[in-house]
């Protein structure tokens, strides 16, 4: 059976790339097949969506709620330490400057950031995120490192994270965290798909506590006492004070 192509991606395409596609993903008739050209990060997360609303729509997944119960838990690990790179050519760190390279990949710190492994990890659940954490850097000689590739210096890194990098010449033992959000577990067990259902006082989307009223207004007594300026923009771009009272 010939298939067609029925897309504007198809003059992109040589006979060979869709004889590619057709042979790779083994298509038949009225599949269909979704590419994406992009930068890597927002195009698999793109894609993801996609996959994870049509899974829904088409009765593909199984619904903690439904008559199929199951939990399937993964752990992901060894995540990228750098995620792309910023204006100035530096990388960008992935989660938090402070996580521990892999110790397969300290050698590639220097020389291809980008292919160096984190030791951090996500324990996943039904395709829910669960819970995250990472084992830290307890070596200056490994934190200056990382604080390099990400374009600081050895003045700035130790203006800003000295008291850190000194606390490491003292032999900080190796350590790491994990927490799991009980409230996703509880909503997942539960089959919903929001967590503001199984929580007792929760938020409203724009951030108010419907209980307590919160954010509330703060005097300008108290906001002298916490070193606060409110301040407003004036006709001509000047600032000055409002002499109103601020939310918190």
């Amino acid at each position: 059976m010939s298939i067609s192509f029925d897309s504007p991606i198809s003059k992109f395409l040589k006979d060979k790339d869709i004889s590619g596609f057709k042979e790779a993903l083994k298509l038949s008739a009225s599949d269909l097949v979704l590419v994406i050209s992009g930068p890597w990060r927002p195009s698999v997360e793109v894609l993801g969506a996609i996959r994870s609303e049509l899974g829904k729509e088409l009765y593909l997944k199984s619904e903690s709620g439904g008559k199929n119960r199951d939990l399937k838990f993964v752990w992901v690990s060894e995540f990228p330490l750098f995620d792309g790179l910023d204006d100035s050519g530096n990388p960008i760190s992935a989660h938090h400057p402070f996580t521990m390279p892999h110790s397969q990949d300290l050698d590639l710190l220097e020389t291809e950031p980008l292919k160096v492994r984190s030791s951090a990890y996500d324990l996943v659940c039904n395709g829910w995120e669960l819970g995250s954490g990472s084992i830290r850097i307890h070596s200056r000689d490994i934190q200056e490192k990382v604080f390099k590739s990400l374009g600081l210096s050895i003045t700035e890194a130790q203006a800003k994270f000295g008291f850190l990098l000194d606390a490491f010449k003292y032999g900080a033992p190796p350590h790491g965290g994990f927490a799991i959000g009980l409230d996703r577990l509880i909503a997942l067990i539960a089959g919903e798909d929001n967590i503001r259902e199984v929580i007792a006082f929760p938020k409203t989307q724009s951030g108010t506590d419907l209980m307590t009223g919160a954010p509330g207004e703060i005097s300008s007594i108290q906001m002298r006492e916490l070193g606060i300026k409110y301040t407003k923009e004036l006709q001509g771009g000047q600032k000055g004070n409002d002499g109103k009272d601020a939310k918190s």
